[in-house]
């Protein structure tokens, strides 16, 4: 509901229940995000919901960083006690981002009726060089081009090193610092989820030849498993998306970020 694949939390219960802590758990992440997304991206597009211009501002940011994230992922975090870590921090101030938007600020999309009451669609968007842009309820909403593709190229990079893609990261930026609708980022951030963690699969499988003795390669059918069990799941979740208030999807997303991110961390 909140576009995130649900990798981010996928990967914590690999390594910490089926002691899965190889660079491969990275690898496996990214290939359930390419089998469970397109049931949701399907669903936003069928429903009109798919912010285009967003999307390719957040692809072509994000491609670099991740091919650049599996990299440092099989040279600089084999250890895993500092991967827990990494992903302790990681999801701390995922977790804290959306927390405080959810309860500090208020958003357009909590004082205008959902998609499901208006029946509104994405439309009339546009992108640039400067800005990209769209109409949603009657309401214009533009971002800064150059400023979501630095971004994503940072995200991509953190996303590739963790196996989540990167949609997990940019949702909660699109929503707090570029003042965003949940409910039009929601489709962007999966699909460019989608096309970034295509990306890392291909890029943990090549690497894997030059780390024979190191488990590199996606786990073919554990990935698939989970993804199939996702597909499902993100339909569901993008049908449900427009009944749900933004708020509510915020909150439950941040909470259940920040309970594994404090149990990685020790503070739980």
């Amino acid at each position: 509901m909140s576009g995130v694949s649900g990798a981010f939390l996928l990967l914590p219960f690999q390594v910490s229940y089926l002691g899965f802590d190889t660079p491969s758990v990275s690898a496996t992440n990214h290939l359930f995000n390419i089998t469970a997304i397109p049931g949701g991206v399907y669903r936003y597009i069928r429903d009109g919901r798919m912010a285009w211009p967003l999307t390719w501002a957040v692809i072509i940011g994000t491609l670099p960083g991740v091919l650049a994230g599996t990299v440092i992922r099989t040279h600089f975090l084999l250890d895993p006690y500092f991967f827990k870590c990494f992903i302790g921090i990681v999801l701390l101030y995922i977790g804290g981002k959306l927390l405080s938007t959810a309860h500090t600020k208020k958003e357009k999309q909590e004082t205008q009726p959902s998609p499901s009451l208006s029946g509104d669609c994405i439309s009339q968007s546009w992108i640039n060089c400067k800005t990209l842009g769209f109409t949603f309820q009657g309401e214009n909403y533009q971002a800064p081009t150059r400023k979501i593709m630095l971004l994503s190229l940072v995200v991509g990079l953190i996303g590739g090193i963790y196996g989540i893609g990167g949609g997990a990261l940019m949702a909660p930026f699109f929503v707090s610092l570029f003042r965003l609708p949940i409910y039009t980022v929601a489709g962007a951030a999966l699909m460019g989820t989608f096309v970034t963690s295509l990306a890392g699969v291909v890029s943990f499988q090549i690497l894997s030849l030059f780390f024979p003795e190191t488990a590199v390669a996606p786990d073919w059918g554990l990935g698939i498993l989970f993804g199939a069990g996702g597909f499902v799941g993100m339909y569901c979740g993008a049908k449900m998306q427009k009944y749900v208030p933004a708020r509510l999807i915020q909150t439950v997303l941040a909470c259940s970020i920040l309970f594994v991110a404090l149990r990685y961390l020790g503070f739980l």
